[in-house]
C-alpha cells in the first residue's frame, strides 16, 4: 500500500509528508518542518502533485455515523481514549546538530528545549494528541527540564511505553489544550 519515500496526507487533518518507516501496524512520516509523526495505515492517502485537486475544488463527504459505544468506565471516572497517532521527537543532541564541538552543556540544554518547545507549538497548532519525547536515561537533567517546560503549558505527562523506548522517554498529552 504505502512504500518508504511516498507522498502522503493525513486524513481530515491539515498534517502532510514523506513516508519514512513502516511497521506492519504503522506507518512514520516526516513533515516538511523535520517532525516525525506515526499513523495507522487507514489514517494515511497517497499523495501524486500531478492529481491533487485544488482546495476550492475539493468535496467533503460526511462520514457516516457509528454506533456509540457504551462507557465501560466506572462511574466518576472518564474513559481516556488512546489516541490514535502521536509525534515522535528524539532529543538527544546528535539528531539535532551537526556536531557538539565547541558547545558547552549549557548550549546542548537549551538546544534540546528550544526543539522540544517548538515541537510543542507545532503539535498544539496542528491538533496533534500527544507527543512522545525521547530523552534518554542519563542524570535526568533534560528530563527534569522538560518537566519544568511540561508545567508552564499545563500539560499532562507520563513515562512513555517502557517496551517500546525503555526509561528515556516521556509521554505528553495535548487534549487538555483543545
Amino acid at each position: 500500500m504505502f512504500s518508504v519515500g511516498d507522498k502522503v496526507e493525513v486524513i481530515d487533518e491539515l498534517i502532510s509528508g514523506v513516508v519514512t518507516k513502516i511497521t506492519s501496524k504503522e506507518v512514520c512520516i516526516e513533515t516538511s518542518e523535520g517532525i516525525s509523526l506515526t499513523f495507522a495505515p487507514s489514517e494515511l492517502v497517497k499523495t501524486d502533485l500531478n492529481t491533487s485537486v485544488p482546495y476550492h475544488r475539493a468535496m467533503y463527504v460526511e462520514p457516516k455515523e457509528e454506533k456509540k459505544k457504551k462507557n465501560t468506565a466506572p462511574k466518576g471516572q472518564k474513559s481516556r481514549k488512546k489516541p490514535t497517532y502521536h509525534m515522535e521527537i528524539d532529543l538527544h543532541i546528535e539528531k539535532l546538530v551537526a556536531h557538539t564541538h565547541g558547545m558547552t552543556n549549557f548550549d546542548m540544554l537549551n538546544t534540546q528545549l528550544e526543539e522540544a518547545q517548538r515541537c510543542i507549538e507545532y503539535a498544539i497548532e496542528k491538533g496533534v494528541p500527544s507527543i512522545v519525547f525521547i530523552h534518554g536515561v542519563g542524570e535526568g537533567v533534560l528530563k527534569a527540564e522538560l518537566e519544568t517546560l511540561f508545567s508552564r503549558y499545563d500539560l499532562s505527562y507520563q513515562d512513555a511505553d517502557y517496551m517500546r523506548y525503555g526509561m528515556g522517554a516521556t509521554e505528553v498529552f495535548l487534549q487538555n489544550i483543545f
